[in-house]
């Protein structure tokens, strides 16, 4: 009789060892990725992606028909992730027809037209994910229409001003009484002043009789009146010197006829910005009209300098046609707020991005050398058409509609919001 090799105890004990050892065979294997080195083995790491966050920025305070600029500029992405945006004017007061300027671009804008609360709120996306939503509020309330007497109203000036071209005294002098601010000048500036006749603008500075009347209470309306040339002045400065920024030059459509005086083109030449024609301006952004009148079509820097203009103070310069004040250069880069930075106010006038084919050839006359070159874009600036803005100023704390004298096009405002007599009547809205 043979004998097993193997009890039938030892035959399961040794099944079960060769099942342990092809058990760790196996995991042996897999954890050596099956024969491959220990020095070729791969690791799995899984990124995490952290959501961004929006920011629209700090809640506003503005006057009805401020432009309303936004930012998203606050907004951050932990992972340094290029962000996209998404702006949305949740809410907006009855009545109100207002519009983002831009849904999706980095920074966007509306004109607040009407007194109320709006709300926008803000959403970015780094790619991976959307941010939660930031809102912002904006309150508009209107500006109690008040009066301006009290403010310059016994400005005066009487000196002898010994530039070459002059050789003149200078008189102005403003009064308030009744209900009219009254000005009396004889129209000679009160600084220094470029060399005329010059060979580009052929005319001499004479004394003339200015004299004028501003209402002291004047009104904002929704129409623009336009001013300049035949139809007066937009306005003057302190020092009783006109503003008149427009031209009487022009071109015909051929661009082969052109008129620094003549004013009987289609297409009519501004005096600054651009080289192609030169009415012979001195740095004060002026010259003489044929009949003597020195005037400004732009920045009158000698008179800011005289009052102390600079980045650190609004500076009131002048009296627009309608009894508005009129500021050079710098204002509060929050227009309701007079604890904001000062900033350099910017027309919203833009190059237009569609050139008319009956316009003189852009490669003798660059764009902007014509009135015409230029679009009024609202919101791409600080101002409105007319280079004017609702807000508080140093003289009127409460808030005010005023213009400004600006760097950029129009320079001075061309036009006049406020109620206006022309020829002695009042035009009708536009």
């Amino acid at each position: 009789m043979k004998h097993s090799l193997f009890s039938t105890k030892n035959k399961a004990s040794f099944q079960n060892s060769v099942s342990f050892t092809l058990s760790s065979l196996v995991l042996a294997c897999l954890l050596a990725a099956c024969g491959g080195s220990s020095t070729n083995e791969t690791q799995t790491s899984v990124e995490f992606n952290t959501a961004p966050v929006a920011n629209a920025g700090a809640d506003q305070k503005l006057f009805i028909g401020s432009t309303v600029t936004l930012s998203g500029a606050q907004s951050t992405d932990a992972d340094d992730d290029t962000l996209s945006y998404s702006w949305n004017l949740s809410t907006l007061p009855n009545g109100s027809v207002s519009e983002l300027s831009s849904d999706t671009e980095f920074s966007t804008s509306f004109i607040a037209d009407v007194a109320g609360l709006y709300v926008v709120s803000l959403m970015v996306n780094d790619t991976s994910e959307n941010s939660e939503i930031d809102s912002v509020n904006i309150l508009v309330s209107n500006v109690t229409q008040g009066s301006t007497d009290g403010v310059l109203c016994d400005y005066s000036y009487d000196a002898y001003n010994d530039s070459d071209s002059v050789q003149l005294n200078s008189t102005v002098t403003w009064t308030c009484s009744d209900e009219e601010r009254e000005l009396m000048s004889n129209g000679i500036p009160d600084h220094a002043v470029g060399t005329f006749p010059n060979a580009n603008n052929p005319n001499t500075i004479t004394e003339q009789s200015v004299a004028e009347s501003y209402s002291l209470a004047p009104v904002e309306t929704t129409a623009a009146t336009t001013l300049g040339g035949p139809a007066g002045p937009t306005g003057y400065v302190l020092n009783g010197v006109k503003i008149d920024a427009n031209t009487a030059g022009s071109c015909d459509d051929s661009g082969d006829n052109c008129s620094l005086i003549g004013n009987e083109g289609n297409w009519h030449i501004e005096a600054l910005g651009h080289n192609s024609f030169n009415f012979g301006t001195d740095d004060n952004n002026a010259h003489v009209q044929p009949g003597g009148v020195y005037h400004y079509h732009g920045m009158p820097e000698g008179f800011v300098t005289k009052q102390g203009g600079d980045n650190t103070t609004m500076t009131i310069i002048g009296w627009a046609a309608d009894g508005f004040p009129i500021y050079a250069r710098y204002g509060y880069s929050i227009a309701s707020d007079n604890t904001s930075p000062l900033k350099s106010m910017t027309g919203s006038y833009q190059l237009v991005t569609e050139v008319s084919e009956s316009r003189p050839s852009v490669n003798t006359y660059a764009l902007g050398t014509f009135g015409e070159d230029w679009e009024y874009v609202a919101g791409s600036g600080d101002l409105d058409e007319c280079n004017g803005r609702v807000g508080v100023t140093p003289e009127f704390p409460a808030g005010i509609y005023h213009y400004y004298a600006t760097d950029s096009y129009p320079y001075f405002q061309r036009c006049v919001k406020g109620e206006v007599e022309v020829g002695g009547v009042r035009p009708p809205p536009q």
